[in-house]
């Protein structure tokens, strides 16, 4: 299984906020940001309920499972 997400694409219909923005209103680095976008940090609950409420929205609709082929 792997972790999607789509911190990006949410990033970008709120107003185009920036990286550093959003690490800023969650309390991470911008690193940390590039890190869940590109798939390589996977995000403790606290910090992805933080993400959802930013966004207004669900953990769900942010982060998804899918299945990696083998």
């Amino acid at each position: 299984m792997e972790l999607k997400n789509r911190i990006r694409e949410l990033r970008f219909k709120h107003n185009e906020m920036s990286q550093q923005e959003l690490a800023d209103l969650i309390g991470v680095s911008r690193m940390t940001i590039y890190s869940m976008e590109k798939g390589k940090y996977i995000p403790s609950t606290v910090l992805a309920i933080k993400l959802a409420r930013v966004f207004n929205t669900t953990v769900e609709d942010i982060f998804s499972l899918s299945e990696v082929e083998e």
